[in-house]
């Protein structure tokens, strides 16, 4: 009975006080730890740009990498991620980095619900957040339109398409009045049924190639406006 109690403890103890769990580790913010540590601060002139985002940011680095070759780009996006795992990790991947630059696409998973129900006002209201935070930090933001998707796969029947565009709305108008740049990912890759033209998507909510190479031209221009904004 005692070698039993024991390795009961052993395991409890293991299972608290080893890596994080997800339920521990909620925003992940020990996902880019190393890697944070590792990269240290910008050199003196250095326009660094870091990407906050979720699967669709992440997938620069499988689906298009080129974009980021030889660049002062630092993508700091995290699979199935909702606006307020990254409010959360914001200061330890955006701020503590010292970017001049930071490009936020966010809001899908919300409206996919992958953490819970959420309003649009409530994913805007992260959002912005993000966008007061680097204000505050003398960081230029970027600030995307969600990319559009009919259904999710992983959530069919949701019907997410209207409250994409809606949001969308609400970021636009929220940008102009704030002065901040507006990045208009969702024009060039809405097709009339309101979600993503399919020789631009792998599944209907992520780009292929073909999708990414099209972001890529907004988001360069999008970029160099920022660096170049008073």
């Amino acid at each position: 009975m005692k070698k039993m109690r024991y390795i009961i403890g052993i395991l409890l103890f293991t299972m608290f006080m080893g890596e994080p769990s997800q339920a521990q580790d909620w925003a992940e913010l020990i996902h880019f730890k190393d890697e944070n540590v590792k990269l240290g601060l910008p050199s003196p002139g250095e326009n660094r740009v870091v990407f906050m985002g979720n699967s669709i940011t992440a997938g620069w680095d499988t689906t298009y990498p080129d974009f980021f070759s030889g660049k002062l780009y630092i993508n700091r996006g995290i699979s199935g991620q909702t606006t307020p795992q990254m409010l959360l990790r914001f200061r330890a991947d955006v701020i503590a980095l010292k970017p001049a630059v930071v490009v936020i696409l966010a809001g899908t998973n919300d409206i996919a619900g992958n953490t819970g129900p959420s309003t649009l006002e409530m994913i805007l209201d992260n959002i912005m957040s993000m966008c007061e935070l680097s204000k505050s930090n003398g960081i230029k933001v970027v600030l995307c339109s969600v990319l559009p998707a009919y259904d999710y796969p992983w959530k069919p029947g949701l019907n997410p398409a209207e409250k994409i565009f809606a949001l969308n709305e609400m970021i636009k108008k929220y940008a102009a009045e704030n002065g901040i740049i507006y990045l208009d990912y969702y024009s060039s890759l809405v097709n009339k049924s309101k979600g993503m033209i399919t020789k631009y998507a792998y599944d209907g909510v992520h780009p292929n190639k073909a999708g990414y190479q099209i972001m890529a031209t907004l988001t360069e221009a999008a970029i160099a406006k920022a660096l170049n904004q008073k």
